[in-house]
């Protein structure tokens, strides 16, 4: 039989058990992990990318750094990155330089089958690209028409200009074209196509120093040039599947004029964390599902 003291006893240590308790339920879970997005020192535009995916993981709550590298690629496949902003065609022909494809769905399948090992991707950005585009005046344009495949068909009289150390590509499907004339910079590039001295410049997509003068033909189906959308290459089994979202919400939301106008403000000294934060508040992708 129980003593009033002992019953005492037996409260008291209940007592001091359910505080422990209460103690230990209340205690803070630890912090997140920080990801690290990495992305290429040299290129601005690449840290204009990794700070919209930081923007769109920072909605949903997860804490993000980025950090630039001569080589986010190599960072990624270390793991010292852990995501990694990109273009399709451009990784495509950096991890496998002879594979073929230009459409947009085809370049990112076959970029899909050639990361390497414990790397994947999100979704590409299927309205925002920036791939090489040939830009012709507008009386060009009512006179042949606002198609590549238009120029591609009267190959010989193509006349393509570039500013000087672009790369572009050297043919429109089956038509090879002549070696591009060069130029100092992108004033003299447009002022030679408007003199006729060449007939089509090389500028791309998504390029905010495309003067509005000038008409960029389209390229339809197939693509005569090879895509260049955006996609978020991340290690495999290393986000939650909330953090995937996020990312896919931005390759949904994201496109190429967009982007423009964000490279236009980069360019003029805007901050990118700054810039992918006001293009978060005016593409709520929360109300996709948060």
């Amino acid at each position: 039989m129980r003593t009033p003291s002992n019953r005492r006893r037996v409260a008291l240590i209940a007592a001091v058990l359910a505080a422990l308790l209460t103690a230990c339920g209340s205690t803070p879970p630890p912090p997140a992990p920080e990801l690290v997005i990495g992305a290429d020192a040299a290129d601005p535009d690449s840290l204009l990318l990794a700070h919209v995916y930081a923007a769109a993981l920072r909605y949903y709550g997860t804490p993000v750094r980025v950090q630039t590298f001569a080589d986010p690629l190599a960072e990624l496949d270390s793991g010292a990155a852990t995501i990694v902003p990109g273009r399709t065609g451009a990784v495509l022909t950096r991890l496998a330089p002879g594979v073929a494809g230009r459409g947009d769905e085809q370049v990112y399948k076959a970029m899909i089958g050639v990361l390497p090992e414990g790397v994947t991707a999100g979704d590409y950005t299927t309205a925002a690209e920036d791939k090489p585009a040939l830009a012709v005046t507008k009386a060009t344009a009512k006179t042949n028409g606002k198609e590549l495949a238009g120029l591609a068909k009267r190959c010989a009289t193509a006349r393509p200009g570039k500013v000087r150390g672009t790369v572009v590509p050297t043919a429109l499907g089956g038509c090879k074209l002549p070696a591009s004339a060069e130029f100092a910079d992108v004033p003299a590039l447009f002022d030679a196509l408007r003199a006729g001295t060449v007939n089509a410049a090389w500028t791309t997509t998504a390029d905010p120093t495309t003067p509005g003068d000038v008409v960029l033909l389209t390229d339809g189906k197939p693509a005569l040039i090879r895509a260049e959308n955006g996609v978020a290459l991340y290690r495999r089994n290393e986000l939650a599947p909330q953090q995937v979202v996020a990312l896919n919400e931005v390759a949904g939301v994201l496109d190429t004029a967009a982007l423009t106008k964000m490279r236009g403000a980069l360019a003029t000294g805007a901050d990118p964390q700054a810039l992918a934060q006001d293009w978060l508040a005016e593409n709520p992708i929360g109300a996709q599902g948060h």
